[in-house]
This record gives C-alpha cells, sequence and structure tokens, in this order.
C-alpha cells in the first residue's frame, strides 16, 4: 500500500510568505499594485493569516508568518487557501524547509470517517531544500496516530487495534504475534488479563517485530488501553468522554514504528502493545486485589481507575527479556502530568543523561515540545505496601505523574536505557496544522532522536 500524495510535484499558482519583522520592507518589495492592496486591506501579518492579491502581481496570495516562530506559523493555508496545488515562496531563513513541509501537510488533516470533510485542503510543493520523503513519512505516522486516537472506543477495542496492528506490519513486512484471553495467564501476563478480562472484547499482547537480528535492539511499548471507563472505581460521566484515545500511547507508538520502518532505519524493532478495555462486569478486578505480575512482584490495587501502569509494568518486563538497547514507552497515564505541564507539552522521565538531552534537543528544534521531570527516589517509597511488594498508586495525590513513573521504574530496571513519556495525545482546542482531536506528542521528537543515534 502506498502512502497518499501529501505534497504537489508543481504548482501554478505561489502564495508568499510575509513575517511581522521587516513587514514594512516585504511589502514594499512587492509589485506597486499589490503593495496598494495590502496597505488597502489591513493585513498585518499575523500567524496564519491570508490575504488574496490581483492577478499578475508575481503572487496569488500572501500567508502571515507573524514573528516567525515556528513553520506551523503558515500552516492554517492549507485550509485558508483556494483548493489546488501551491507553490510557496519566501520561507524564512530560520526555518527547516522540510519542516515546513510537514507543517503544511499537517495544516490539510481531517477526520473525515464518520463526517464528510468540509473541503479538500490546499496541497504545496514541498519547499526548496525539503526532504519529501522524510516530510511524508512523518505526516504519515502523524496521521495513523491521529486517525487511530480520533476513532470512537466501540470501533477500536483491543481486536480492532490488533488488526490495525496488522495493516501497519504487511505493509511494511513485518512481523506479529498476539497473545489473547485465558493465553495471557497461561504465558504469564497476569496483569494484562485482570485489567482487561471484564470485557467482552478479550484482552491481548500485541507484539511486532521488523528488521535484522544484527541491528541494535529497539523497543516501544505503548499503553493501548481502548477504553477506560474507571473500572469498579469507575469515572463521572465527563471523565469518560475522552477515554477513548486512553489507547493514545499505542497510537503514538504505531505512528512512530511506520516513520522508523518506512526509513528502513538500521534497528531491530521490537513493538509491544498490551491492549485491553477497562470495563466494568462481575469478574472485573477490584480496588484492593493484589495481582501477580510477570516480574514476579505483587501489586496491590489501590485504584482500579489507574490500570495502564498495571499492563504497562507485564509489557515492559517482557521488553527487557529481550535486552534492547533502548527501550521507550508512551502512554496516556495521569491527569496529574496534564496538570502539570498541560496538553502541549510532553512529561518524559529518564535515568539516562545523554538520552535526556538528545529528546530535549530533538524536540525544540522541530517544535515537538518536551520536558523531563524527575524519577525523584525520595517519593519512592510511597509505593510501598503493606501486605504486597508495592503498591499500585501509592499513598496520597501528590506527585502523580511522578510516582507512576517511579512505579514503571520497578519493571524496567536492569534496562540499558529507558525512558517513560507521560502523554496527553490530544489537543483540547484547534492550533494551525494541529486540530482537534486527536494528536502525534512526543514521538516526532523521538523520531529526530532516533535518526541521529541510529545514523537514518
Amino acid at each position: 500500500m502506498s502512502q497518499p500524495e501529501y505534497f504537489a510535484p508543481s504548482a501554478e499558482r505561489t502564495v508568499h510568505i510575509v513575517t511581522q519583522v521587516g513587514f514594512d520592507d516585504q511589502i514594499a518589495a512587492l509589485p506597486t499594485a499589490a503593495s496598494a492592496h495590502v496597505a488597502a486591506s489591513g493585513f498585518k501579518a499575523s500567524a496564519g493569516e491570508v490575504l488574496m492579491l490581483p492577478a499578475g502581481e508575481g503572487a496569488e496570495a500572501l500567508i502571515g508568518a507573524g514573528k516567525a516562530q515556528s513553520p506551523f506559523d503558515i500552516a492554517a493555508a492549507a485550509m485558508k487557501l483556494p483548493e489546488g496545488d501551491w507553490a510557496v515562496s519566501g520561507l524564512p531563513e530560520s526555518w527547516d524547509a522540510t519542516q515546513a513541509a510537514i507543517a503544511l501537510a499537517f495544516g490539510g488533516y481531517q477526520f473525515a470517517d464518520y463526517k464528510a470533510p468540509k473541503r479538500a485542503p490546499a496541497r504545496f510543493v514541498a519547499p526548496e531544500g525539503a526532504d519529501g520523503s522524510e516530510a511524508s513519512r512523518v505526516v504519515d505516522g502523524a496521521r495513523l496516530t491521529r486517525d487511530l486516537v480520533n476513532t470512537p472506543a466501540g470501533d477500536m477495542l483491543p481486536s480492532d487495534l490488533e488488526a490495525e496492528t496488522r495493516v501497519l506490519a504487511d505493509r511494511y513486512g513485518a512481523e506479529v504475534t498476539v497473545t489473547v484471553g485465558e493465553d495471557l495467564v497461561e504465558q504469564n501476563y497476569p496483569m494484562i488479563h485482570a485489567v482487561g478480562r471484564a470485557s467482552v472484547d478479550a484482552p491481548r499482547l500485541i507484539e511486532m517485530g521488523w528488521g535484522e537480528s544484527r541491528h541494535p535492539r529497539l523497543t516501544l511499548v505503548g499503553k493501548g488501553v481502548c477504553f477506560d471507563s474507571g473500572g469498579l472505581d469507575i469515572k463521572p460521566a465527563d471523565g469518560m468522554l475522552l477515554m477513548k484515545k486512553d489507547m493514545g500511547g499505542a497510537a503514538n507508538v504505531l505512528g512512530l514504528a511506520s516513520m522508523i520502518m518506512d526509513a528502513k532505519l538500521p534497528v531491530r524493532l521490537h513493538v509491544l502493545i498490551p491492549a485491553v478495555e477497562n470495563a466494568i462486569a462481575g469478574n472485573a478486578f477490584r480496588p484492593g486485589d493484589i495481582l501477580d505480575s510477570r516480574k514476579g512482584l505483587t501489586v496491590e490495587v489501590g485504584n482500579t481507575d489507574a490500570e495502564g501502569r498495571l499492563v504497562l509494568a507485564d509489557a515492559l518486563t517482557k521488553a527487557l527479556e529481550d535486552e534492547p538497547d533502548l527501550l521507550i514507552d508512551m502512554a496516556t497515564l495521569t491527569g496529574a502530568a496534564r496538570i502539570a505541564l498541560g496538553p502541549q507539552v510532553s512529561p518524559f522521565y529518564t535515568d539516562d543523561e545523554d538520552l535526556a538531552g538528545a529528546i530535549a534537543e530533538a524536540g525544540a528544534q522541530i517544535d515537538d515540545p518536551v520536558w523531563r521531570m524527575p524519577l525523584w527516589d525520595g517519593y519512592d517509597a510511597w509505593l510501598d505496601s503493606p501486605i504486597a511488594d508495592l503498591s499500585s498508586t501509592g499513598q496520597g495525590r501528590f506527585a502523580g505523574s511522578i510516582t507512576a513513573a517511579l512505579f514503571l521504574r520497578r519493571f524496567a530496571e536492569g534496562a540499558k536505557s529507558w525512558v517513560h513519556f507521560d502523554i496527553f495525545a490530544w489537543n483540547p482546542t484547534a492550533r494551525p496544522g494541529r486540530p482537534q482531536g486527536g494528536e502525534m506528542l512526543g514521538a516526532r521528537a523521538l523520531w529526530s532522536m532516533l535518526k541521529a543515534r541510529y545514523g537514518g
């Protein structure tokens, strides 16, 4: 299956980028009629502001880039310009051409599986100097992530997530194995089974493998809670409205995996997705239950709505059995992370100083903001349980994202290098190139880091 054509091969119409810095000089350089039209229109080059120009003036339209802080400042052009193919001129010198191409294509995304799109977006020739193949794979990976998160849970339960993984695997010649239902108990994934056993759609561990065994092993683990009712500690109604996105970690991991495979990055890729629905039934796991884990640690359940860390723990244990060079997990894990950093900045946790620096630098370069949070040892004792090896939630409501990360660290112990992302996977409000709905957060930064690390 080939990728959609995100970029136009050629175009007869041109949109010119104008910034607020040096605005007067840029407008003065336009043909006289165009300059007069700008003056009469009140165009101020605000980010995403579009102005159509009179015919025969060298460009058909202007797009404002504000202070030129990010290529996403022009992403709105995809839905504001008339339909058809456009070339872009006047790219600010500080912008990376490939990132500009990505932003323009992101601006045209619409989730149209259940409702007709508003219109066809404008399509753009990749700006001069852009790597079109790289831009296409990033856009394609993000589109996959967005589509998966946006799909209602009724159509994206564990079996559906498995089916989507198989589609991706077929596209790149990867292998998929799945452990389902009672086989999870027999093959020692007790916490994945416990969290998902109350659903009519059986819990499962989805694994995808790709690449040559001689290459460094890279393992991605994504939380695949396809819907989270909260379990017996049931969420209020408004708390369930967005819980179709609780598999956003899995969606981001699959989007990242698609980039890795499309670029033929020299790694031995291993993807693990514990896919469950946290449902309510007579056989649902309970607050206060003590669960066995694949690692052999017993876990006291502090709250059935803190289920993501349980399924991740079994998957992390499995991941370490193959001794990966780098282990990455991504999860929509805690509301505390959103309170700390909001919906746009993705917190991450790692004890690997070099890895932390590389991720932070990559995120800053491509406008995928991330922020390192502390694996604070002083809080580790909060996970103590009087009757089990550890508690799933600890005591009290302080430092919820940190204690969740510390819980996972117990199961990532011994990793050569490990990083945990606590992401939102959702845009609560629309911004240029980032519409309201499911989103790839942190994964673009990781992709940039992985290219530098493994030579892609």
